[in-house]
């Protein structure tokens, strides 16, 4: 079938953005993985304002790290929380709208040795912007970090309140890789998930061991926007090269055309990148990037939101009536999702959970799981014969709203759940209190272990 041009191609043709052909649909919910995957959520801790995510260093004491939105991190130990935080930033954080707040945390990859945290969190006193700030263990008590000790990282100014991104977290290769949303209100209305001028609506990829000018951190030197000083050659230049030229591009960009990439982790086994981003008003996806990727890659938005063409493109029926075009009929711009569902009846915003890779749950190996915090559906993905399934594994109770999630020492996933009152202004320390949960086999939860209570069928 030959497509004819629409506003979608010409766009894309004149932007630069790629265009391939629709050949791999993603998968959508109602697949069904290997074996007899059934899992289950155990109580680890609760009493917990807005938890958003957690972390584990690798240091062999065994504790969790709860970031909480309003700007505290609590710390887990033997099973218990802490009477005093590990960091306490409240003076610092703006929390009142929900899209605001500490959003995540991540330990150096030789934290055992230099002590070293960041922490990405919406800063109150400029505007929002979200500041990553580098902070070192106090010398007196390893369970508090030094507050003294703090310096910036990097600030990300936003024009809105909303789609800030904020998830941060050491790749295999010792970079650090920020999620950052397109800067809020809706529909990309400042077109930055295609502007290489911009940090918003993209996957960063810094070095913060070292420094550069006027900069707290490095750029790597095989990030993929970086064009050097050089003379200019009009002719006898190929077109593939020119179309690695972009003298004003942000160099700290990996990635590109994201929406709020809000959660996203590596599989600690493959080194694969995988990133939910949250989606408009029809449909949810969920990106991987493979560990053997060189970056680069441009996933769509706001030309497409998951597979599909934005805005949705709609045909007129006879009897007056509209449904969705089939996305099959018109081009793809850039990498498309290897899942996506729906954001009308199944969720309205994709949360990461991860890949599991311990030693505890073998019949988990390889599975990714991703969540929905409006929903509390909870899916796992994997491929079988090179396609990608996609089965919903739990429907949780109303109340249940997965926010985050976080990778243990042992590879055991750890999920964050809190109401978090949508909307501004709100208090969180007035909202319902959530709790940390640890993903578990269905047939290996303990007799006594408190466990999340579904949705009744």
């Amino acid at each position: 079938m030959k497509l004819k041009p629409t506003l979608l191609t010409l766009i894309a043709l004149l932007t630069g953005a790629s265009l391939t052909a629709a050949e791999t649909k993603p998968a959508q919910p109602g697949g069904k993985l290997p074996g007899d995957v059934a899992i289950s959520f155990v109580q680890v801790a609760g009493d917990l304002v807005d938890p958003v995510s957690v972390a584990a260093p690798e240091d062999g004491t065994g504790r969790l790290f709860v970031v909480e939105r309003p700007g505290v991190i609590q710390v887990i130990k033997d099973g218990k929380k802490l009477k005093k935080p590990f960091l306490d930033l409240k003076d610092k954080t703006i929390s009142s709208f929900l899209e605001l707040g500490m959003y995540s945390m991540a330990f150096h990859p030789d934290f055992k040795t230099n002590g070293k945290v960041y922490v990405a969190y919406a800063d109150l006193w400029f505007n929002g912007a979200t500041m990553i700030a580098e902070y070192t263990v106090s010398k007196a008590n390893p369970d508090r970090l030094d507050p003294e000790s703090v310096k910036i990282i990097m600030q990300i100014d936003f024009p809105y309140c909303n789609h800030h991104g904020g998830q941060i977290a050491f790749g295999p290769d010792g970079y650090l890789y920020i999620g950052v949303g397109d800067g809020g209100w809706e529909g990309d209305v400042i077109n930055a998930g295609q502007d290489l001028h911009t940090l918003l609506g993209k996957m960063l990829r810094i070095d913060v061991n070292k420094s550069s000018g006027d900069r707290a951190y490095d750029i790597p030197k095989d990030n993929p926007f970086i064009t050097p000083l050089q003379q200019m050659t009009l002719f006898g230049v190929s077109e593939e090269a020119f179309s690695k030229v972009h003298p004003k591009a942000k160099p700290e960009i990996w990635a590109y055309g994201l929406r709020n990439p809000w959660t996203f982790s590596f599989d600690r086994k493959t080194g694969d990148l995988y990133i939910a981003d949250i989606g408009q008003n029809h449909w949810e996806e969920i990106n991987m990037q493979p560990a053997s990727s060189k970056g680069g890659e441009n996933y769509g938005w706001k030309f497409m939101c998951g597979s599909h063409p934005f805005p949705m493109i709609v045909k007129k029926n006879p009897d007056g009536t509209e449904t969705a075009a089939d996305p099959a009929n018109y081009p793809q711009v850039g990498v498309p999702p290897i899942g996506e569902y729906s954001h009308v009846d199944q969720g309205i915003c994709v949360i990461n959970l991860g890949v599991y890779r311990g030693t505890e749950y073998p019949e988990l190996d390889g599975v990714y799981f991703t969540a929905d915090w409006g929903s509390g559906k909870v899916w796992g993905m994997k491929q079988v014969d090179g396609k990608w399934q996609m089965q919903e594994l739990l429907d949780l109770a109303d109340g249940l709203r997965p926010t985050g999630s976080g990778i243990g020492p042992d590879g055991s996933i750890y999920v964050t759940h809190a109401t978090a009152n949508y909307g501004g202004p709100v208090d969180p320390y007035t909202s319902e209190r959530g709790a940390v949960w640890k993903l578990v086999p269905a047939k290996k939860v303990g007799k006594d272990a408190i466990t999340a209570p579904l949705a009744a069928q």
